[in-house]
Order: structure tokens, then C-alpha cells, then sequence
């Protein structure tokens, strides 16, 4: 009886576990279409949850819904009193100010601003006027400041701007000034500063470069709020999430684990699925033989009439078959290039004094496809724009013969124009194509029926980009120029685009910040290096491979300079190998084997010891490491994270000299 006792509080305590969110039997419906219905999701601290679904089935809905800017048909949304809630998405790009970035970011310290104020003010008037009232409050100001740690926020916005790939002279720069991607990011710092309970983040890599995804999936590695993410990057997924939400056919499936458990999770239900559908059907197609065969006989009419009633109730079991959109992306070329489809002679390109390209010389040949990679402001994007003619450029540029091109840049969806329809806009792109074959482009890419005559300002950012990629393909172009094509794209688009470069007959190159997408739409790598493009010839991940090398084979050379330097500086002890014991009746030799196995005891003992500090040194590290507060302190965080991997390192020289006097202690 206790036991049972026990086991329903258990199963009570897991129940009542504290929830931040969450959907209670939820229906929500635009007009007559239903996004979801009849959800419910609890959503708990230290979650990491990636929120995914094809392009226009409501993943940002159901994030508005947690923010209260939707209300649901039917059901409720969930919320505990004290919960704080993060919201990034693309709307707040129609967010201007003259502030600088600092200022903006500063924002996410609203209370820490407002003290700064009452403590300026106050501070004013006690010189004019003294009181004990005013001195109790200024008190109390100054210890909710420094219990806020209010003195600290220039420097933690700072650092976390840093991290994000702004360089110093640029914080004070107004926010105005910036364009959409960096604007974002700034809104990005923001929100990461406010360390709300839920962070809620649509789409955060699309504006980021790898070293700054790197950074952020540092951070949220630690965070210690709920965190749900809507990215059609698989590798940052895989690398963040704990758990998938997938919003489909109106329903949330939830599967605990990454990415990759996902799909792996998915595909085992939809055969199970499939089975009991097809053992279903089995069942009702002998429940109706039996009626079609006894309905009519008086012996077995009241049996079969029964048989017809319970098959009437039965719950029917879906077929497992997946409904999702398939755009149809065929790209094709009319002529073929010669040999060489551009030459690069000694490019110089600057913007004040920022140099970008310094004499540099590239060739693209007919059949490359190359990946222009690496941080924001090296100048990939710069370097397309000069390849495509849309940038001015000391130095010489030559097409090869019969090379037509087409760009595709991520200003275009900025360029649309608003008021025009998706007819109109693609007539814009000069192909001379009809308005009947410009509908069936736009069918391939998932438009149809009464969507052609949508306006462009009615959109969301997924169909935009659609509407640009089209824009870019129906000039049967030979060459590709494409600047971050996979912007706005969920990630069966994402797929479909890669497989359709992959078969492209043609020849590209393109500036991403998705790994997947590089990994398999690119045979070359391109990065610019002090002003020079360097070239790897071969894929995403060999390259990744290969820099791996380069850096090892780099910190191996240093170390060896600096112990070529410093020939006196005492080596580490390491245990000489030990002879076997040989049989020889001779004193000399059994006293010598008696010291040999008295140091290598005392060194056995003394390697325990180390051990066990080392590794009492590595759990302190790792949870500072687990403190939040460590990211808002960029110098402070990368020395905690240079001593893991020093404690690291150390941890596993000891235990390898540790089995090595243990083996020497055996032969002894």
C-alpha cells in the first residue's frame, strides 16, 4: 500500500513540475482555415526546443500566441504570473531610431536605466535640499543597483555586441544607419541581455555569420531559461535542441531529442503508422465482407447490424503518408559557357580605410560551385557584387565566352516592390515571358490559383524570398551569383534548393551561413584571407577537416619554437620503460629493482593525487561555466573557457603517465 502511495506521488510531483508556458487543448483559426487544433504543450525550464513545420503552417502563430498578440479560438495559453517572455521575429525591423546600438541593446536593462534616472535626479536635489526622506530613498537606490548589478551593463552590452560581430567604433554609431541583418542582430544583443525565462527565436541565424552562430550556440548552450527556436538550419538545431516540436497537418508532434533523432524518431512512427492503417483496413474490409455477406439472412441480420454499429464507432487510423509542399525548382541553361566562366586580375577594393581585396586574383571554371565563407565584414558579399558588376573595383574583371549570368541578393526582398502582384514582379525581371507561363512559374514555386494576384506587401518573409528566387531562375541563366539564397526557407525548401543546385548543369557561387546547405551545394571553398581569395577544392565538410589540421599542425610548431627556445626550462617526468625482471641471483641487482619500484609506488601516489585535483579543477570550471552571467563578460568567459581546456589537456597527459607507471608497477 505504500509503495502505491509512493508511486502516484511520484507521478504526481512529475505531473506539477514548474511550467513556464504552455497550450491547453488549443484551437486557433484564421477566418475558416484552422493553424492548430486541439494542442497541448507544457513547456518546462532548461528546455531546448526547436519549433519546425513547413513554410506557412503557423510556427510563428503559435509563438504570438505565447506572446498574447494572438488569442486563441478556443482553449487557453498558458502562462505563470512571474514568467518572462523574449520574442525575437522579423516584424521588429520596422523598429527606427536615431540611438545609438548601445543605446538600443541598453534597453533590455529598462529598470537599471530608470534607477540611473531617479538616482541623477535625487542626486540634484539633495544638493539643493537635504533630508533625511530623500537620503533613505538615494540609499535604497544605490543598493538596488548594485544588487542588479547595474554598474556592469555598458560592459556586459558590450561584449555581448562584440560577440555578435560589431566591431568598438561601431556601438556608437546610430541604429538608423544600419541595414535589416544588423539591425537584427542589435535586437538579438537586446533580448540575450534581458535573459527572460522563455526566449523565444525566429529564425536568429539568418542574419548571422558563422563565428557569430558559433558564439550564440555558446551562450545558449548555458542558458538557463527555456529557449524555443524556429531554424531551417539542421547543424544549429542539432547542436541546440533537446527536443522538436513539429507543427503538422494542424497537429503538435513532439519528439524528445535533436534534429536527428527527429527524422530518425518520424520516419519509425509513419511505419508503425503505416502498419496499423494497412491492419486496420484489413479488419474493415472483413467486417464489411461479413456484412454485404449475412445482412440479408434473418438468422444473422441482427449480428450483422451489430457488426455495422461497432464499425460505424471504430477511430479510423490515418494513412502514413506526408503531406508537404514540394516547390519545383529546374533550373535550366540555353547556352554552354566555355572553359572559364570569370577571371579575376589583381582586385582592390576598400571602403575608407577598411581594406577588403588587395591585389587578388580568382578564377571560376565552367562545372565549380563555389562557397564563399567566413565572417561578416571580410567582404564576400562585397566580392560577389564585384564579380556581378555591382560594385565599383580597382583591377580587371573578364567574363569568358557565352556566360549569362543571374544575381540573387539579399536586398532583393527589401527591393520588391510592394505594391505590385507576383505577375507583376516577375514581368519586372525582363524575361519576355507570358502571363500564362509566368503563372505556371510561380505554380512550381507553390503559388497558385487566386495567389498570383496577391500583392507583394501581403507576404510573409518566406514567400517573398520564393518570389526572389523565381525572379532569379527564369533567365536560364549558365551562372548563379547567389547571396544568402536560403534566407526565409523552411528546411524541406532548404533541401529541395540544394538538390536542385546539385543537378544544375550550370556553374555558381554563393555566400551562406548554413552548413547543411554549403555541405551540399558546393564542390569549393572560397575564403578571403588579408585581402587575398584563397581557394580549397573540395567540400564543406573536407575543408572543415583540413582547417582542423592546420590549426593542430600550427599549435604543434609554436610549442616546439617556444621549447627550442627555452632548453633549460625542466621537462616533465616522464616513467622510462621498464625492463621485464630477469632471473639473475645477484644482491646489487635485486636492491636496484627495490629502488625502481619505490620511485615508481611514490610516483603512482603522486599522479593519483593530481588526478584527483585535476579533475576536481574541471567540475569547479564547468560550473562556472554553467552560470549564465559568465557570457555577459567576454574576457571573462574565454579565460574560464582557455582553463577547461588547459584543466582538459593536463587531465588526460596525467592519466596517460598514470597507466604507464601502473603497467610499470605490474611488471615489477
Amino acid at each position: 500500500m505504500m509503495v502505491q502511495s509512493y508511486v502516484r506521488f511520484c507521478n504526481f510531483a512529475a505531473q506539477t513540475e514548474i511550467m513556464l508556458a504552455g497550450l491547453q487543448n488549443l484551437t486557433f483559426e484564421f477566418g475558416a482555415r484552422a493553424i492548430v487544433e486541439d494542442a497541448t504543450w507544457h513547456i518546462h525550464p532548461g528546455e531546448r526546443i526547436g519549433l519546425i513545420g513547413y513554410n506557412g503552417t503557423g510556427k510563428s502563430t503559435l509563438l504570438k500566441l505565447f506572446a498574447g498578440e494572438y488569442l486563441p479560438s478556443k482553449g487557453t495559453v498558458e502562462r505563470s504570473r512571474t514568467t518572462t517572455i523574449g520574442y525575437l521575429h522579423q516584424d521588429l525591423l520596422s523598429f527606427d531610431t536615431d540611438d545609438s546600438i548601445l543605446k538600443v541593446a541598453m534597453g533590455a536593462f529598462e529598470r537599471v536605466m530608470e534607477i540611473q534616472h531617479e538616482i541623477e535626479v535625487l542626486g540634484k536635489e539633495l544638493e539643493e535640499n537635504e533630508s533625511e526622506e530623500k537620503l533613505i530613498k538615494y540609499t535604497d537606490l544605490l543598493h538596488e543597483m548594485d544588487v542588479l548589478d547595474g554598474y556592469n551593463i555598458d560592459h556586459k552590452t558590450e561584449d555581448v555586441l562584440h560577440g555578435l560581430g560589431f566591431k568598438q567604433e561601431d556601438l556608437s554609431r546610430p541604429y538608423k544607419q544600419f541595414s535589416g541583418g544588423w539591425r537584427m542582430r542589435v535586437l538579438l544583443a537586446k533580448m540575450i541581455l534581458m535573459q527572460p525565462d522563455l526566449l523565444m527565436l525566429d529564425e536568429p541565424t539568418n542574419h548571422l555569420d558563422l563565428p557569430s552562430i558559433e558564439w550564440l550556440e555558446k551562450y545558449l548552450l548555458h542558458y538557463q531559461g527555456a529557449v524555443i527556436i524556429v531554424s531551417h538550419d539542421k547543424f544549429f538545431l542539432d547542436r541546440m535542441v533537446n527536443k522538436i516540436v513539429e507543427l503538422y497537418q494542424r497537429k503538435l508532434h513532439i519528439y524528445t531529442g535533436n534534429y536527428t533523432y527527429y527524422t530518425q524518431e518520424k520516419e519509425l512512427r509513419m511505419e508503425m503508422q503505416q502498419r496499423a492503417f494497412e491492419n486496420q483496413q484489413d479488419f474493415i474490409r472483413q467486417q464489411e465482407r461479413f456484412i454485404e455477406r449475412f445482412k440479408a439472412k434473418a438468422s444473422k441480420a441482427a449480428q450483422a447490424q451489430s457488426v455495422q454499429k461497432r464499425l460505424d464507432k471504430i477511430e479510423r487510423v490515418e494513412e502514413a503518408s506526408i503531406e508537404r509542399p514540394n516547390i519545383r525548382i529546374n533550373f535550366s541553361i540555353e547556352k554552354n559557357p566555355g572553359k572559364v566562366i570569370c577571371t579575376l586580375k589583381g582586385i582592390q577594393k576598400s571602403f575608407g580605410k577598411i581594406e577588403i581585396l588587395d591585389t587578388a586574383d580568382a578564377e571560376i571554371e565552367r562545372g565549380d560551385k563555389i562557397a564563399l565563407i567566413g565572417a561578416n565584414g571580410k567582404g564576400k558579399s562585397t566580392l560577389l557584387r564585384i564579380i556581378a558588376d555591382r560594385e565599383t573595383f580597382e583591377g580587371e574583371r573578364v567574363w569568358g565566352h557565352n556566360v549569362e549570368e543571374s544575381f540573387y541578393a539579399q536586398h532583393q526582398l527589401e527591393s520588391l516592390k510592394l505594391d505590385n502582384n507576383l505577375i507583376e514582379e516577375l514581368q519586372m525581371a525582363g524575361s519576355k515571358k507570358t502571363d500564362l507561363e509566368l503563372r505556371t512559374i510561380l505554380g512550381c514555386f507553390l503559388f497558385g490559383g487566386d495567389d498570383v494576384d496577391k500583392k507583394i506587401k501581403v507576404l510573409s518573409g518566406g514567400e517573398k524570398a520564393r518570389v526572389a528566387l523565381a525572379k532569379t531562375i527564369i533567365s536560364k541563366s549558365n551562372f548563379l551569383m547567389l547571396d544568402e539564397p536560403t534566407n526565409h526557407l523552411d528546411m524541406h525548401s532548404v533541401d529541395l534548393l540544394a538538390e536542385a543546385l546539385d543537378k544544375y548543369e550550370g556553374s555558381l557561387i554563393l555566400v551562406s551561413h548554413d552548413r547543411y546547405f554549403i555541405s551540399k551545394a558546393a564542390n569549393k571553398i572560397w575564403e578571403i584571407v588579408d585581402g587575398k581569395v584563397v581557394e580549397f577544392k573540395g567540400g564543406y565538410q573536407e575543408w572543415v577537416e583540413w582547417k582542423e589540421r592546420m590549426e593542430k599542425l600550427a599549435k604543434q610548431q609554436e610549442n616546439n619554437t617556444k621549447q627550442a627556445s627555452q632548453p633549460d626550462k625542466k621537462k616533465e617526468v616522464k616513467p622510462e620503460p621498464v625492463a621485464q625482471p630477469v632471473p639473475v641471483q645477484n644482491t646489487a641487482i635485486d636492491k636496484e629493482k627495490q629502488k625502481e619500484k619505490k620511485r615508481l609506488q611514490r610516483q603512482f601516489e603522486e599522479l593519483e593525487k593530481k588526478i584527483s585535483e585535476l579533475k576536481s579543477q574541471k567540475i569547479n570550471i564547468e560550473s562556472a561555466l554553467a552560470d549564465p552571467g559568465i557570457y555577459s563578460d567576454m574576457k571573462k568567459f574565454q579565460e574560464t573557457e582557455r582553463q577547461y581546456n588547459q584543466v582538459s589537456s593536463d587531465l588526460k597527459e596525467a592519466e596517460k603517465q598514470y597507466e604507464v607507471v601502473f603497467e610499470g608497477l605490474m611488471n615489477e
